[in-house]
């Protein structure tokens, strides 16, 4: 094979491995047996899979089972790989093992060689790095720390400043009376701050429901090793190992409730999958709110105008597309559809070890980063720097016949139905239509049905 590579052994024999790889036989056979997609698992999750080594290496080291020189050299190698140039020494496949067995031994093998190379010492991938592990609890805990991490980190943060902005722009458009619309059609007055402030209210919402998912995502498997049972891992592992990991992510962790289901299920990732939905759906009906808004100039609603941040068509000058709220429905449709990956992927508990574990993984912390991505993006380069235009605003507003609406409990329901029709097909204002087909006064009818009035709601003249 020639100087580019070294010779590897594990169980199965000997392996060609590349001579600057860190990692050994049972990552190579990995790489060599998974050329699927060629997408790696995510970095917040290696980076996870590597806090949980060196939690562990501490837990081990203070229950005896490592000598301090083997723990520090495994603690040691684990904090050089906080480098995201680190990460190349991760090659395996997400379409893997389902357990993530082969991600498992990536890290113990890196970690081995990097603890061996600086400590002089012979530090073995499984007697070492994986003591007190399997990885059937190992990926089960790192898909429950990389996840609360990000969500705490990144979606949450960004979830936080896009509802700071939609309130501030809330308070901007507070007297701004436009036509509310009822499927797609005009209906009775409303301001646009109860519009933007209905939005903030579901942004506000789904930063709740996560947040009520986190508390199960802090729950871990680590200590359950293969099936549930602790088999090879000492009683007091699993609540020590906790204690390790909670002091490095400033981030309570505990041991599952029961060890058995953290690892035979995820229905806390599929929880977390449903919310992030929820978001989504969220996400996509303000991104389309704000392209409707925005549709024209001139043969649209033209209610808003988003800031023009590129030319929109390469064949028509002067086209400017809602393309920061295009981007944020698309990443709305791949959440949903990861959802249902997701939810499948939840049903591959078979017996005592889910077997999609990778898929969770990865899916999972994408839906995380694209929601909080985009988020920002639609808070500050959509929500904050649109402008009303506030003339054509007040002048359909004026001539929307819905207004008639407000006269029904003067006229009745019946009365008001047939100005409305007359206001339409003249194209009149309902005001000079129901001074003719009424007999209330121009002054009452302008108090009536006056919009700013209408927006308040409740009963009108009262």
């Amino acid at each position: 094979m020639g100087e580019k590579f070294r010779t590897e052994k594990d169980s199965l024999g000997e392996v060609q491995v590349p001579r600057e790889a860190w990692y050994g036989a049972q990552t190579q056979r990995a790489v060599e047996n998974f050329p699927v997609s060629g997408h790696r698992l995510p970095a917040e999750f290696i980076h996870a899979l590597v806090l949980i080594k060196k939690s562990a290496a501490e837990a081990n080291r203070d229950l005896g089972l490592l000598s301090q020189a083997q723990a520090a050299a495994i603690i040691g190698a684990c904090n050089r790989l906080g480098d995201p140039e680190y990460l190349s020494h991760f090659p395996v496949d997400i379409y893997q093992t389902g357990s993530g067995t082969s991600s498992n031994m990536n890290a113990n093998e890196v970690i081995a060689h990097l603890a061996g190379d600086g400590s002089g010492l012979s530090i073995s991938p499984n007697d070492h790095v994986n003591m007190s592990q399997s990885s059937n609890d190992v990926i089960p805990t790192a898909i429950h720390v990389s996840s609360l991490l990000a969500v705490r980190d990144k979606l949450l943060p960004a979830l936080r400043h896009l509802h700071t902005r939609l309130r501030d722009k809330a308070v901007e458009v507070q007297n701004v009376v436009k036509t509310g619309r009822t499927h797609l059609m005009d209906a009775v007055p409303m301001t646009m701050a109860q519009e933007v402030d209905a939005w903030a209210a579901q942004i506000e919402a789904c930063r709740e429901r996560i947040r009520i998912t986190m508390p199960r995502l802090a729950q871990l498997a680590q200590g359950g090793t293969a099936i549930g049972t602790g088999l090879n891992a000492p009683p007091d592992f699993s609540e020590l190992f906790a204690q390790k990991l909670s002091a490095h992510t400033s981030q309570q962790f505990r041991p599952a409730d029961n060890l058995f289901a953290a690892i035979s299920c995820q229905d806390t990732a599929v929880e977390l999958s449903g919310q992030l939905k929820v978001l989504a759906v969220a996400i996509m009906k303000i991104a389309n709110d704000l392209r409707w808004m925005n549709s024209g100039p001139l043969a649209g609603i033209a209610e808003i105008e988003l800031t023009a941040l590129q030319p929109g068509s390469s064949i028509m000058p002067g086209k400017v597309n809602p393309v920061v709220a295009e981007s944020a429905a698309m990443v709305a449709a791949r959440v949903m559809g990861n959802d249902t990956t997701i939810t499948v992927a939840g049903q591959s508990g078979n017996f005592q070890l889910n077997v999609m574990l990778p898929l969770v993984a990865s899916t999972l912390l994408e839906s995380i980063n694209l929601l909080a991505n985009a988020t920002l993006l639609l808070a500050d380069r959509a929500i904050a720097s649109f402008t009303v235009n506030r003339v054509h605003i007040e002048n359909t507003v004026g001539r929307n016949p819905i207004l008639v609406t407000a006269l029904n409990p003067v006229i009745g329901y019946l009365k008001a139905a047939e100005i409305a029709k007359v206001a339409y097909s003249s194209g009149r204002p309902v005001l000079d239509v129901a001074l003719e087909m009424t007999t209330l006064d121009r002054e009452t009818l302008q108090d009536l049905l006056d919009p700013n009035h209408l927006a308040k709601g409740g009963l009108v003249g009262q």
